[in-house]
């Protein structure tokens, strides 16, 4: 792991902000590849003043954006039944798909609607597959649009202040970056129960 995190970091270094966004965009799509080993290492290297945390910060939003787009058109362009499968496929478990983790984001985008494009972004394993079941049902392009950004520009910017302040240590980052992820996701849920209350509270 220490050799993949420094050859990450060689690569940033290289392609610089480019890099960053390449590399999100393959992590955001339908390639496991964990954002943590990515905004983390630039966000080191800002640190370093070799790099702007901020311009890493838009450069890996905008990668995670593209990421869901081609993921989005995809399952639009080839429907359910197609996708499903292709999941089925000997060749899906090295991209690490199946159909068990594509009925999960179809189920949670059901429960939550065009909301849980936002909250997926914030969910291991979800944050990936979680566009797929937004192209099934064809949501409309411009919430889609300001929900993955906001939901992925979070994540991003949880991920650039532990990379920011931890540097390259990759276990802290692992840690942190989940516990952190829950306690955003858990203060956003809070929210909007609060604001469901409040709102059913006037109108009565």
């Amino acid at each position: 792991m220490g050799d993949i995190i420094q050859n990450l970091l060689g690569l940033v270094d290289t392609f610089h902000y480019w890099g960053v966004f390449i590399l999100m965009t393959i992590e955001s799509s339908f390639v496991p590849f964990p954002s943590e080993l990515i905004i983390p290492p630039a966000a080191y290297l800002a640190s370093q003043g070799k790099m702007d945390v901020y311009l890493v910060i838009l450069f890996g939003t905008l990668g995670s954006l593209l990421g869901a787009l081609i993921n989005y058109y995809l399952a639009m362009s080839l429907g359910r039944p197609v996708v499903y499968s292709l999941v089925k496929r000997k060749w899906a478990k090295y991209l690490l798909l199946n159909e068990k983790k594509v009925e999960k984001s179809e189920k949670y985008f059901l429960k939550y609607g065009g909301l849980s494009t936002f909250l997926g972004r914030l969910i291991p394993a979800v944050r990936q597959v979680i566009s797929l079941p937004a192209g099934f049902t064809r949501m409309k392009l411009k919430p889609f649009l300001f929900y993955t950004t906001l939901g992925a520009g979070i994540w991003v910017c949880v991920l650039a202040a532990l990379g920011y302040f931890f540097g390259a240590n990759e276990e802290l980052i692992r840690q942190y970056s989940h516990q952190i992820g829950f306690y955003v996701l858990f203060a956003i849920l809070l929210s909007l129960v609060i604001v469901f209350l409040f709102r059913k509270w006037r109108r009565s």
